[in-house]
Order: structure tokens, then C-alpha cells, then sequence
């Protein structure tokens, strides 16, 4: 069944586009959210009349995606944790974790385009893709350390 994306998805592509889906797919799901509608001559007829404001809107998220690449690209995550021996973390570093730290540092990204395969679980320098715009794909840089244990000076 052919519908009009109203909306990015990142799994089936742009707004605007016609893609091909499953027929429950879109009946259950895409329709009924507000995701798209069905490829009728008349709904391909309005979205002809939207394709310049759609192209507009397009090119402005993806120079906004750019800035926001090179923004990320500049920024250094240092993040501290509890650490045993041979600089095994007590506990893990999410998405979760990186996309809170970047909102304090004022960059708002959803932490499911952050692409961590699998939570931090050790010391050490990692390079993390984040899937800013569909094409735009950024790099955070995040430095995990082990927390420094305060010494009871007192007696």
C-alpha cells in the first residue's frame, strides 16, 4: 500500500516521500498517528502544492543539523563513575547518562539518536556516532574516569 509520509521517520524516510507498506502497517498505525496519509490522486495533488515548503523545510533542518554536527563535534564528555580494579565501572554509562550531561551543557538531543551499542562498562575514551539528521551523523567524544574517593582526613 502506497502512503505520503507527513512527518521524518527514520525507518521509512522524509515527509513528503511515497513509500510502499505493508497494508496493517498503515491502516493500524501510520493513518491512525498522523504519520501519513493514503496515496489517493487527491492527496497526491496537495502534496504537489506542499513539495516547495517541504524542500524549504528540509534544507533548513539540515543546515541546523550541520551547526548542531560541528557543535557536538567540539565537545568533550568527561563523565566520573565508581570504579574497581582494573577499571571495571560499578555501574554503566547509558544514553541516558550522555544525553543528560549534553542538555546540561544546553545541546537538546534525543538520546535514541545517540547509537551506543551496548552501555559503557569500562574506564577509558570513546568516539560516539549520533544520528542527528537522516545523512547527518555527528560524533560526541566521551571520556569515562574513575570517581576520585574522597580521603577522611579527620581522626
Amino acid at each position: 500500500m502506497e502512503v505520503i509520509l507527513r512527518q521524518d521517520l527514520d525507518e521509512l524516510g522524509l515527509e513528503g516521500d511515497i513509500v510502499n507498506v505493508a497494508k496493517g502497517y498503515a491502516r493500524n498505525y501510520l493513518v491512525p498517528n498522523g504519520f501519513a496519509l493514503q496515496a489517493t490522486p487527491q492527496n497526491m495533488k496537495a502534496l504537489e502544492l506542499q513539495r516547495k515548503k517541504i524542500e524549504v523545510k528540509r534544507l533548513k533542518g539540515k543546515d541546523a543539523a550541520e551547526k548542531l554536527k560541528e557543535k557536538i563535534g567540539e565537545l568533550v564528555i568527561n563523565i566520573s563513575q565508581k570504579a574497581g580494579e582494573e577499571g571495571k565501572l560499578y555501574g554503566s554509562v547509558t544514553t541516558m547518562d550522555i544525553a543528560a550531561y549534553m542538555q546540561a551543557q544546553g545541546i537538546e538531543i534525543d538520546r535514541r539518536k545517540i547509537h551506543l551499542d551496548k552501555p559503557i562498562k569500562t574506564v577509558g575514551e570513546y568516539n560516539i556516532p549520533v544520528k542527528i539528521y537522516p545523512k547527518v551523523t555527528g560524533s560526541i567524544k566521551v571520556v569515562v574516569s574513575p570517581e576520585q574517593e574522597q580521603k577522611d582526613t579527620t581522626h
